[in-house]
C-alpha cells in the first residue's frame, strides 16, 4: 500500500474538453506501477464495451465497479433504475474510500451524476470530508459543482477548443472508449 504518511489529496477533472477520464486513468496507471491499491467506480459505463475497463481489469491491484445502464443518462428522462444505479455507485465508492483497503479511489463521471441530480452533493461532499488522510480521491465529469471545486486540492478544467464530434465524427473504439 501507499506510504500511510503521504497526504492523500482530492483531485477534480472537469470541463467540456476531452480528457477527464483519461487524466484520471493516467494517475491510476502511475499509482498501479507503485503497487498502490486502487478502486475505480464508473457511474455511467455499466453496459459499454470500454477499452479502459478491459485493460484495467488485468491489473491485480485495481478493482473496478461499473454502474449505469447506458453510457450517459438523458437528464430529461431519468429513470428510477438509473437513480438507483447511481446511488449504488456512490455507496460502493464510499465503502472503498473508508475501508482502508485502497490508496487511490476514482469516481468516474460523478460530476455528471451530480449535475443530473442522481446523487446528492451533500453526500459527495461528506465523502470528501470523511476521506482518510492517506487516500487520494479523484472525481471526474463535466459540470463540477463550485462547492466541490472549493473542497478539492487540485482542479483541472479541460477546455474544448476543437472536437471531431463537432464535424460529425462519432466516438471511436480504442480512442474515446
Amino acid at each position: 500500500m501507499a506510504d500511510k504518511k503521504q497526504q492523500g489529496l482530492v483531485q477534480v477533472f472537469t470541463g467540456n474538453g476531452k480528457g477527464k477520464t483519461t487524466a484520471a486513468l493516467g494517475a491510476v496507471l502511475r499509482a498501479a506501477g507503485h503497487d498502490w491499491k486502487i478502486y475505480i467506480v464508473f457511474f455511467f459505463k455499466g453496459k459499454r464495451d470500454s477499452g479502459e475497463f478491459t485493460s484495467l481489469s488485468k491489473f491485480p491491484n485495481v478493482v473496478l465497479s461499473r454502474f449505469g445502464l447506458r453510457p450517459f443518462a438523458d437528464p430529461a428522462d431519468i429513470t428510477p433504475t438509473e437513480k438507483e444505479q447511481a446511488r449504488r455507485a456512490l455507496a460502493a465508492a464510499s465503502e472503498a474510500v473508508t475501508s482502508g483497503r485502497y490508496d487511490l479511489v476514482v469516481l468516474d463521471e460523478v460530476n455528471v451524476a451530480l449535475d443530473y441530480k442522481l446523487v446528492s452533493l451533500d453526500d459527495v461532499l461528506r465523502l470528501v470530508r470523511e476521506k482518510p488522510s492517506h487516500v487520494e480521491l479523484i472525481l471526474t465529469g463535466r459540470h463540477a459543482d463550485n462547492r466541490l471545486l472549493e473542497a478539492a486540492d487540485l482542479v483541472t478544467e479541460m477546455v474544448k477548443v476543437k472536437h471531431p464530434f463537432d464535424k460529425g465524427i462519432k466516438a471511436r473504439k480504442g480512442i474515446e472508449y
